[in-house]
This record gives C-alpha cells, sequence and structure tokens, in this order.
C-alpha cells in the first residue's frame, strides 16, 4: 500500500466517523423552539414601540410545518426613514439584551420592507402600501396572531406640559 493510498484511506475513515458521530449529535439535539413569553419577543416589541411602529402583530408560526421560522413579527412605519430606524433599533436592542445578531438582514436600501432574520423570529417592517401590497398576514393565516396596541404619541411640548403638571 502506497503512503498516499493510506492517507486518503485514513482521511475517508475519519470522515465517515465525523458523519456518523453529526447525526448521531442532530438526533440527540432538539431545536429550542421558542414560546410566546421568550425574551427576545418581548424584547423585538418593546424595541418596535420605541421607534412609534404600528400595527404591530406577532404570528405564532410553530404549528405550520411549512414554516421557515417560529415567529414573525410584523409591523409598518410611516416613511422609509422611520422603517429603517425601527429595524436599527430592533437589531440593536437583541444584540444588548439578548446577545444575539441578526442571521441576515434585507432591504435597509430601499427601506420598503426590512426583513431582519434571527432564524427563530423574523421581523418584518413594511411601509403600509407595500404591506398592504403583499397581505403577509393573510398569506400565514392559519397562524395564531397577537395584535400589539400602538403607544400614544406625545410630541415634545406635551411631555414638557406633562412634567410641568408632575
Amino acid at each position: 500500500m502506497s503512503i498516499t493510498r493510506g492517507v486518503i484511506g485514513a482521511v475517508g475513515e475519519n470522515r465517515n466517523h465525523l458523519a456518523s458521530t453529526s447525526a448521531t449529535e442532530k438526533n440527540e439535539r432538539k431545536v429550542a423552539r421558542l414560546t410566546k413569553g421568550s425574551r427576545i419577543l418581548k424584547i423585538i416589541v418593546k424595541a418596535i414601540q420605541e421607534q412609534k411602529g404600528e400595527r404591530l402583530v406577532s404570528l405564532d408560526l410553530r404549528k405550520i410545518p411549512e414554516a421557515v421560522a417560529d415567529f414573525f413579527i410584523v409591523c409598518e412605519a410611516g416613511s422609509t426613514t422611520q422603517v429603517r430606524a425601527i429595524a436599527e433599533h430592533v437589531r440593536e436592542e437583541v444584540k444588548e439584551h439578548c446577545g444575539e445578531r441578526a442571521f441576515h438582514d434585507e432591504g435597509l436600501g430601499a427601506g420598503n420592507w426590512v426583513i431582519i432574520d434571527f432564524v427563530n423570529v423574523v421581523v418584518h417592517v413594511f411601509l403600509p402600501e407595500t404591506r398592504r401590497f403583499y397581505r403577509l398576514e393573510e398569506m400565514w393565516s392559519d397562524a395564531a396572531s397577537e395584535e400589539f396596541p400602538d403607544l400614544p404619541v406625545t410630541r415634545p411640548a406635551e411631555k414638557t406640559m406633562l412634567r410641568r403638571k408632575q
């Protein structure tokens, strides 16, 4: 047996061992599913509300076999600037409070629809007309949904008045 052939055979055996080990490990490891009360969901909802996201909805996709995530969080904003601000704030808050970075994001350049993929949770921030066009909630209508209230908008003058009254 030549040295080259012996080395290739050993590498092949190691690959087979690694393949069988990783397959066993995959079967033993269960993918952690999120719950409605998961910290990351709470942080995302709070971050969107802080940036005045509107018509905020959570879609629970866990019972849908074809779903690419456990939850979609969907909201809208009045301008492309606000869409980007919400998306950036969500990314920052999740990183700071959960220690997670987005796996992928899309649409920050155009700002009509930004997707932030945290693997188990996908955040969709739309302009209203883009949201109406794609009808994401209708597409995933089998999912249980939860609506969150829009926070009241306070203007700087109202904040000053509120402080004076206290």
